[in-house]
């Protein structure tokens, strides 16, 4: 049977992995980036992300002809949305931040030329509940001719199946995990799920498009209250004087209980942002949703005030100004991902502070804001060395200077 052509719109951590993947199935590849330099480098063979194994697929997804990038999309069979889905804070009094469906918006405008009946649209990007019903009007005011107004049917297939994958473990995840495929109608369900089947190991779960959404959603929700219970537990345990690692290693000791390791907050392009799309829909019903994404980003500013009080109490014993290493910048440790990273907003807030900064990150060689020194570098010229990201470099350090732990890796 001849393989499909996909065309996948947005070529980041998601689509881009995705387009390789298909590709080395012996799919054809449209992948579309509206940033001419993203689809240069692709085209070259090259990648402007880190992910392991990546550079491999698309490689070879590329000399075999099988990937080609454009800033325009192509008609195609299959036409698979990975952009961001980011939000807004525009509404600051009640501190509930708008989800932000542009992106999803125009790129859906922007396939509507190009789509023929019995077409796949697949929506990917986490959205709030509803944004795939909105894809599917769109399109049928941009395109009624593919839409039987009269009978209520589409002649499209049109559906939501939201990536759930790792970053650093992308290219395994895409196919091995199990995925949710949710149409807006049964017939778009049931002929969406059958294309995952092709190359997913993992089980196709059938159901609606909202439940679909909403899965996503819960999925990291859940996530984030954990880790706000963590890092809730992490501040009382400071107050009281308590090692909160060894609090949290007895306490796992129960057969039923599986506290996570506190941190500096919550960040990557998933967890610190999906919650607020329940609460931004669910309003009051959403209270303890709600309550986690407040208790991870008011950690953020409690390390903060804890890094600064130490900065002051330095600086008048020693009557001079402290330097301070941060350590790591990215949001979880070993990658080079700094999407919503409360290390990185850390790092520049004690810069506009005027606190003496050096940052070491060893998975990021430059950044456009600041010098990044070699972590043994860092140490050495430091007077305090603040850990932020538990990368594997940094364990098992011997260091003799004042150390702030905000994420257990000085623990043994």
């Amino acid at each position: 049977m001849k393989k499909r052509k996909i065309c996948v719109m947005g070529l980041g951590y998601i689509g881009l992995p995705t387009s390789a993947l298909l590709a080395n199935f012996g799919y054809e590849v449209h992948g579309v980036d509206i940033e001419q330099n993203i689809v240069d480098i692709i085209n070259s063979g090259k990648i402007h992300i880190s992910e392991p194994d990546l550079d491999t697929f698309v490689k070879a997804a590329v000399n075999s002809g099988k990937l080609k990038a454009d800033i325009k999309p192509a008609e195609a069979d299959v036409f698979i949305i990975a952009v961001p889905t980011p939000f807004r804070c525009d509404n600051p009094e009640i501190k509930i931040p708008t989800p932000n469906i542009d992106y999803v918006m125009n790129a859906t405008k922007s396939i509507a030329p190009y789509l023929r009946e019995s077409n796949i649209v697949i929506l990917e990007s986490t959205s709030p509940i509803g944004t795939t019903r909105k894809v599917q009007e769109l399109l049928a005011s941009e395109r009624p001719d593919l839409f039987d107004q009269q009978n209520k049917q589409s002649k499209i297939f049109i559906a939501h199946c939201p990536e759930r994958v790792l970053p650093g473990k992308i290219m395994r995840e895409l196919v091995e995990n199990d995925r949710i495929v949710g149409g807006v109608t049964l017939e778009a369900t049931k002929i969406v799920a059958d294309f995952y089947r092709e190359f997913v190991q993992g089980e196709v779960f059938e159901t609606d498009d909202m439940t679909a959404e909403a899965t996503k959603l819960a999925e990291n929700s859940y996530r984030d209250i954990n880790i706000a219970f963590a890092n809730e537990l992490s501040m009382l345990c400071d107050k009281f004087g308590i090692n909160v690692w060894e609090l949290i290693k007895l306490a796992n000791r129960h057969p039923r209980v599986n506290i996570l390791n506190p941190g500096c907050g919550v960040g990557g392009h998933c967890i610190a942002v999906d919650p607020w799309f329940l609460v931004y829909s669910g309003g009051e019903l959403a209270k303890l949703i709600k309550t986690a994404r407040e208790v991870n980003n008011y950690k953020t500013e409690w390390v903060i005030e804890k890094i600064m009080n130490t900065v002051l109490n330095f600086e008048k014993e020693h009557l001079r100004k402290a330097k301070v290493a941060c350590m790591g910048i990215t949001f979880k440790p070993d990658v080079d991902d700094l999407r919503e990273s409360p290390a990185l907003f850390i790092t520049k807030r004690l810069m506009a502070s005027n606190v003496d900064v050096v940052v070491a990150e060893p998975n990021i060689k430059e950044y456009k804001d600041f010098k990044i020194y070699d972590y043994r570098e860092a140490i050495e010229i430091a007077d305090i060395v603040v850990f932020l990201v538990a990368h594997k470099e940094f364990k098992n350090l011997k260091i003799t200077k004042k150390v702030l732990d905000f994420c257990g890796v000085t623990i043994r």
